[in-house]
């Protein structure tokens, strides 16, 4: 491991695990004496739990292009205000969703894709900040979603995303497999069926 500061993104469809295995990455990680901070999108500002709000709560329901938008507003203020001045100390930043949410749920779920190149927006929003690893926690969206589901039962507030049929899971699924074949350098798939002791061993060694 190099003393620099590494921004680090965690991906998946909802359900997948992919928070769990952030926090006990960012443990392990001050163990080996980094300086770690754990952030999220959205919603790690100020500015960004009121938008989160806006996004998640399903009080109102944005058009995609405007839930787009939001995301990345919710981004760009969260890179300047807190990913950058991190990277800047040295911290190792680890995010839970990034980029790849955006063009998974935004772009090819919702569509936006179809006929328009937003990748540049994305990347204005990213304002130079682009993880140097990505770990996509690869679950089938029927499983990810009864976890979903089942977690809600249990008292966990679900979200407006949440409760999307599971043909809008199906597509945010297809769109992160593309995205780990186009990015095979920097995204490492993990598959999260397995055990949270076993996929945890394996960030371990991916990190070494």
């Amino acid at each position: 491991m190099n003393h620099t500061g590494r921004l680090i993104s965690f991906e998946g469809g909802d359900g997948c695990g992919k928070s769990t295995q952030l926090t006990l990455t960012a443990d392990w990680l001050r163990e080996q004496g980094r300086d770690v901070l754990e952030t999220r999108q959205p919603g790690a500002t100020a500015l960004g739990r009121e938008i989160r709000t806006l996004l998640l709560s399903g009080e109102f329901v944005p058009v995609p292009e405007c839930e787009l938008l939001l995301f990345l507003a919710d981004r760009v203020q969260h890179v300047k205000a807190v990913i950058q001045p991190a990277l800047n100390q040295g911290k190792w930043v680890l995010c839970d969703r990034y980029s790849d949410s955006t063009l998974a749920y935004q772009l090819a779920a919702r569509g936006l894709a179809e006929g328009t190149d937003l990748k540049p927006m994305l990347a204005f929003a990213e304002a130079g900040c682009v993880p140097q690893q990505t770990f996509w926690l690869d679950v089938p969206a029927v499983l990810a979603l009864q976890r979903v589901r089942t977690r809600s039962k249990m008292g966990e507030e679900s979200t407006r995303l949440d409760e999307e049929a599971l043909s809008f899971h199906e597509r945010v699924h297809a769109a992160f497999v593309t995205i780990c074949q186009q990015c095979p350098e920097r995204v490492v798939r993990l598959d999260a069926t397995k055990d949270i002791a076993v996929i945890q061993q394996q960030i371990q060694g991916a990190l070494v």
